[in-house]
């Protein structure tokens, strides 16, 4: 898969991608444009038409970063199959993720959505936005570092349980926040992972993670200098890669992966 833009996406697709793509201002500027829009009235209570205003400010506006409809069918249908009572997604931005899923896990019948987003800003953004397509009741949004913001979660006994992990933040944190999240026994057999972004800009060191065989992580754990989460070797995965495309007509992908079991 290459940088190409796919042709389908004339006059669809988000603006192009600049060198300085983020946190410069178009986040508060998104807030303003979704207010100031004409059709906000009938946006209030309803999540797709948020949507659709996000989606229209990045085509008509400025770039920005969210997994955009293409990858998001892909998590809502997997949302509509596995029905999770919990999901927690790690790097909210402006919350296009938060409010496409939280809608699906609402109306698969679950009762929880946290939204951990790192930028306070940006969480202010979510917490709007979520709140104008009527999803108060079910999305959580925790500022904060993501593995501080899991720690403080389970410790205060609001996470007990994730039933579908939805990871799209620092692409270097997928990898240990996993494995936290193993170590606090959030995850087990029935957990669910769709990590963003597995091509563009890609993350091989997750891959190899969540591919690895038992005995391979056991292995890798016993040769690591790493202070890190250790996570939980027994753990077994099955995983798969989804080819997908970003909202600017790149293609990039996500990775699929299910905790089947643990190994005696």
């Amino acid at each position: 898969m290459g940088s190409k833009v796919d042709p389908a996406f004339q006059g669809v697709a988000y603006q192009a991608q600049e060198e300085v793509y983020y946190d410069d201002g178009r986040e508060i500027a998104l807030l303003h444009f979704v207010y100031k829009h004409p059709q906000l009235e009938q946006m209030r209570g309803n999540p797709q038409r948020v949507l659709d205003a996000i989606d229209e400010y990045g085509k008509t506006q400025k770039y920005l970063m969210n997994i955009g409809p293409y990858k998001a069918k892909t998590v809502t249908e997997l949302i509509a199959a596995e029905k999770p009572q919990v999901m927690v997604e790690l790097g909210g931005y402006v919350g296009y993720s938060a409010i496409a899923f939280a809608a699906a896990v609402q109306a698969a019948g679950g009762k929880q959505y946290f939204s951990l987003e790192h930028n306070p800003e940006f969480a202010a953004v979510i917490t709007m936005l979520a709140d104008l397509a009527g999803l108060r009741d079910i999305v959580q949004v925790v500022v904060g570092n993501s593995a501080d913001s899991l720690r403080r979660l389970h410790r205060n006994g609001e996470l007990k349980q994730i039933d579908l992990l939805f990871l799209d933040h620092l692409k270097p944190a997928y990898t240990p926040d996993l494995k936290l999240c193993e170590e606090l026994e959030l995850v087990r057999p029935g957990s669910v992972y769709a990590a963003d972004n597995v091509v563009k800009p890609g993350n091989p060191p997750y891959l190899k993670y969540v591919r690895s065989t038992v005995e391979q992580k056991k292995e890798a754990l016993a040769a690591s200098n790493d202070n890190g989460p250790q996570g939980n070797p027994k753990l077994v995965y099955e995983s798969r890669f989804v080819e997908g495309w970003e909202p600017s007509g790149v293609p990039d992908a996500l990775e699929i992966t299910r905790c089947t079991g643990i190994d005696t």
